[in-house]
């Protein structure tokens, strides 16, 4: 087991900061490591794919939890797996779905490991049916700051947590998931237009119990009528006998397209107001009206970015900022004035999605709750980003909403007992589980977590 210095940023790649990575490949390095973290504690880290400083530890140490990569045990009858904590969703799509099974939660990416989707606590495009990604968890085993392995179980303080806990509370080692059944690896998908916000919300709100998927792309830079224009797509596992002969001779098959990797660098500025708002026109003007039942591999309907490698390059050296916040039903007139106020602020975002959340789950830090929750892709330089942000942030904790801390680098402190009323609760755990300060990142440095 090997420690190098190493400069470590999240996916947005905003805030580099050195850290001495070590990557343990046995549980009793994964010990080891913790024990040696020496004065400015360590983190566990997986793929990368939290956008802000959430897997970061400026000065201290940083565990890559991808060595840990075995699945140990699947029941195919029962639908669940044990696997370690740094095997990847991408890696269990690649295993289960030759056995008729999927993962119940993926995000936007299949490049985030389990211990990645427990610590961040991530939601996919189904919360509305299927909650978040600890839902489904039925145990895990984590390495506390003592160094003791503990088997813990659902219903618990510590589970709860753990679930949404930035990977504060310790290792996850391994975890116990179960699993969706699917008849084949493709998707019968429904795309509509929605012609302003109140077309769109009133869309998401009138069907989407008709559909286990649903996710709403929106134009952040339209103006007057077609403020909040969408292109709304939905959708379901498609059953075998809606595939046609030829697809049915390998109906769980997955390959997913790859195109070539993103420049290393792209000039600064080419993701600007002008040709942000050229690509929101074309997108949504190309995008059917209505169609129903179109059939698309799983990769293209969940994880489109993943076939180009290092896409976020594509916002230069400087990086970018994803913002996203979630707002209750009820809260439709915030949402709309937030709308708004991107749109005029002219934030240049063609990776804008909004979606409904169902019902929250227990993690004491789990962002989603029931509501609206809007996700935007802002490049960092643009003028005057940190003092509109913090404004809207002002808006969205007035409103009793949050912002989701696995995406955030920025956010005020004082805002954030406001937003997760189980704060103090977390905070006294985690006071008691680690007296030391052993588990410590730049995210709970700079919110006092």
């Amino acid at each position: 087991m090997s420690a190098d210095t190493v400069s470590v940023t999240g996916w947005g790649r905003t805030a580099p900061t050195a850290a001495r990575l070590i990557r343990p490949r046995t549980y009793e390095e994964a010990a080891a490591a913790v024990r040696d973290c020496g004065a400015r504690g360590g983190i566990p880290r997986g793929l990368g794919r939290a956008y802000g400083d959430a897997a970061q530890n400026a000065g201290g140490t940083v565990l890559d939890m991808t060595g840990l990569d075995r699945v140990h045990a699947i029941d195919a009858d029962g639908g669940t797996v044990l696997c370690d904590a740094g095997v990847s969703l991408h890696r269990l799509m690649e295993v289960l779905l030759p056995l008729g099974w999927f993962v119940p939660v993926t995000p936007g990416t299949r490049q985030v490991t389990v211990g990645g989707a427990i610590g961040a606590d991530i939601h996919g495009k189904n919360h509305h049916v299927s909650g978040s990604f600890t839902r489904h968890v039925l145990s895990l085993e984590l390495l506390t700051a003592d160094g003791e392995i503990r088997a813990v179980g659902r219903d618990t303080p510590l589970f709860d947590a753990t679930a949404g806990g930035m990977g504060l509370t310790g290792v996850i080692l391994t975890a116990t998931v179960q699993l969706q059944p699917v008849q084949t690896s493709l998707m019968s998908v429904d795309t509509e237009r929605a012609t302003d916000l109140d077309d769109l919300m009133a869309r998401l709100t009138a069907t989407d119990h008709l559909y286990r998927y649903s996710v709403a792309w929106i134009d952040l830079l339209a103006r007057g009528a077609a403020t909040g224009r969408a292109v709304l797509t939905r959708g379901d596992h498609a059953p075998l006998d809606t595939l046609p002969a030829r697809a049915r001779r390998a109906p769980l098959s997955f390959r997913p397209a790859q195109l070539p990797p993103a420049p290393a660098f792209l000039p600064e500025g080419l993701l600007n107001r002008t040709t942000v708002g050229l690509f929101n026109d074309l997108w949504y003007r190309k995008a059917p009206r209505a169609r129903t039942g179109r059939l698309q591999k799983l990769s293209t309907f969940f994880h489109p970015l993943d076939g180009v490698p290092h896409w976020n390059r594509v916002y230069g050296r400087g990086g970018f900022v994803q913002y996203q916040f979630v707002v209750g039903y009820g809260q439709e007139d915030a949402l709309r004035r937030i709308v708004r106020r991107i749109r005029e602020h002219r934030c240049p975002s063609f990776l804008a999605v909004l979606k409904r959340f169902g019902d929250a789950d227990p993690g004491w830090l789990s962002f989603p709750v029931p509501g609206w929750t809007l996700a935007l892709d802002i490049p960092a330089g643009l003028p005057g980003l940190g003092a509109f942000l913090d404004e809207l942030d002002e808006e969205v904790a007035a409103a009793g909403g949050r912002v989701y801390l696995a995406k955030d680098s920025r956010l005020r402190p004082e805002l954030l007992t406001s937003m997760y009323p189980r704060l103090d609760e977390f905070r006294a755990l985690r006071a008691q589980l680690d007296p030391r300060g052993v588990f410590v990142s730049d995210l709970s440095r700079r919110l006092t977590l």
